[in-house]
């Protein structure tokens, strides 16, 4: 073996698997796991985030799951610093190390480090959290499509907090975000084999709304009930909880609720699938072929 460490990075649409591969992967490499979903990080989101259930993660050691408490503050920036810190750690014993989730910001933070990013004027995002605040998130949407559509496309456009970070880097700086994300990668100490998971679309999409009404029947509203205190922070403002929440308050039936979770899930899986295609280093299988997965990250490896 040589000296030098593997990170293997596994992403692709919500439901599709993920997990389940990386168990297996880390089980074969002997290794642990990183979770880079930005929402399994909170100990109080169970449900509505499809954490690893409680044999999956005892299958497995698993980092940054239920790691944090939703009124934590826990930045891509804090995931990079901490991810690697705990990568280091890994590597001391393991040769190999994974990483999986859906969240494209954080996977590309701990695999290129994140840029410096520029000086917000505070009085700039000040206004557009009271814009959010007064009038909801389609006023902030227009303007980013318009003035950063690079960045707009690429991200969450039901995340207040994603949108509100790209409207502010233009109106502060005059210059767009999705043109500072792509600037030059750091270093880092490790090679990184990167594993991408899709599927034909209709078949994720039953995949997608099967695991919906699962979560249903596992009690989602009840969590989202629990939560109601937290309702103001970002991590509940996204899909599977803003939809109870507007059941809870009325504005719609459950019937609707769970048919707005599992449309905004399916357009979300297919943003991430727009994401992670971009990244020419991907390399892509279903699910099921796990062991062309395994031949292909051996022969890397080599």
């Amino acid at each position: 073996m040589s000296n030098i460490k593997t990170l293997i990075s596994i992403v692709g649409p919500t439901a599709i698997g993920k997990t389940a591969l990386a168990i297996e992967l880390a089980n074969h490499l002997q290794t642990e796991i990183i979770s880079a979903d930005s929402r399994q990080f909170y100990k109080e989101m169970e449900i509505g985030t499809a954490k690893p259930s409680q044999t999956e993660l005892a299958a497995a050691k698993h980092h940054f799951i239920n790691s944090h408490s939703v009124d934590q503050l826990f930045s891509t920036g804090d995931f990079e610093v901490q991810g690697l810190k705990v990568l280091e750690e890994i590597f001391k014993t393991h040769d190999s190390a994974i990483m999986v989730g859906g969240s494209g910001l954080y996977v590309n933070a701990l695999i290129n480090g994140l840029d410096e990013m520029p000086e917000i004027d505070l009085a700039v995002r000040t206004q557009l959290n009271n814009l959010f605040k007064t009038e909801g998130i389609s006023p902030i949407q227009e303007q980013l499509s318009k003035l950063d559509p690079e960045y707009f496309s690429k991200v969450d456009q039901q995340n207040p907090q994603r949108m509100i970070r790209g409207l502010e880097v233009f109106l502060s700086t005059g210059q767009k975000l999705s043109a500072m994300l792509s600037a030059t990668k750091k270093e880092r100490p490790f090679n990184t084999i990167k594993i991408g998971l899709n599927m034909e679309r209709s078949t994720l999409y039953d995949r997608i709304n099967n695991r919906v009404d699962q979560m249903i029947s596992n009690g989602l509203v009840d969590e989202v009930k629990s939560l109601t205190e937290f309702r103001s922070y970002n991590a509940l403002n996204t899909v599977g909880y803003s939809e109870i929440f507007d059941y809870l308050d009325q504005k719609l039936s459950i019937e609707e609720a769970v048919s707005n979770i599992k449309q905004n899930t399916r357009r979300f899986a297919k943003r991430q699938l727009t994401w992670f295609r971009r990244d020419q280093e991907i390399k892509w299988f279903e699910p099921n072929q796990y062991h062309d997965i395994t031949e292909y990250i051996e022969s890397v490896m080599k």
